[in-house]
């Protein structure tokens, strides 16, 4: 894993940048929370993040945004600023792997959301990841039609994000055509992930290989499969 820094819109953005000795390996960028809320990339769930990511083969991106860190800009956290970021974030990466064979975007929290306005915005983008996104504090409706397959998680714990308005979210991605969005529940789970960040990561680790293995299909049905609690990870 080499720190990493590349031109933003604003100033230059700290990064730490994972390259697969693969040439032709899929690659990923990773987004953390909302940065006025105290989110940077070293965030113990985005980090969990990367390493499933990495131990998947993955090339893998993730950056502190304007403001955070050694970033260089004035703090945003309205989500405009994170997303100008997000898409420099991603030509950079996708210059450092220009063999890489697939294009795939993940986020936590905030983080989810800024992931979800990239993956409408770059049709390379071919799986995704959004780890508790946080339905009922932002507007989701956009992702209307969902342009690629996906995996959703969300804690059965948190007390900010409301566990049912995810999973009709992951409901609604699913019936859409050609794309798989699963669902997948960590009861034990807070926001934080202050347990159940283990499973978590195994669920990532587990269901993105199988995602990116299945042929496009026609109809969905959202599926929720508790997870057994396991050591903290």
């Amino acid at each position: 894993m080499a720190e990493v820094f590349f031109n933003g819109v604003v100033g230059r953005l700290e990064g730490r940048f994972h390259r697969s000795e693969n040439p032709k390996a899929p690659m990923v960028l990773i987004l953390h929370p909302n940065p006025t809320q105290g989110g940077t990339m070293n965030n113990r769930v985005t980090y969990a993040l990367f390493q499933a990511f990495v131990n998947m083969g993955f090339s893998a991106l993730r950056f502190n945004y304007r403001g955070v860190g050694a970033s260089q800009g004035e703090m945003d956290g309205s989500g405009a600023g994170e997303l100008a970021d997000a898409i420099v974030a991603l030509d950079w990466l996708q210059n450092m792997d220009v063999e890489s064979n697939q294009c795939w975007i993940a986020g936590y929290s905030f983080g989810a959301w800024i992931a979800a306005q990239v993956l409408m915005r770059r049709p390379e983008i071919k799986g995704f990841v959004f780890v508790t996104p946080p339905t009922n504090l932002y507007d989701f409706t956009f992702l209307t039609p969902c342009p690629a397959s996906g995996l959703i998680v969300q804690g059965g714990q948190d007390t900010i994000v409301d566990e049912s308005s995810v999973a009709m979210l992951a409901e609604q991605l699913g019936s859409h055509r050609f794309v798989h969005v699963e669902y997948r529940m960590v009861p034990s789970a807070d926001h934080l992930y202050a347990t159940g960040l283990k499973e978590m990561y195994d669920t990532i680790t587990q269901m993105v290989p199988d995602i990116k293995s299945r042929p496009p299909k026609k109809t969905t049905k959202r599926v929720v499969t508790p997870i057994i609690p396991n050591d903290d990870y």
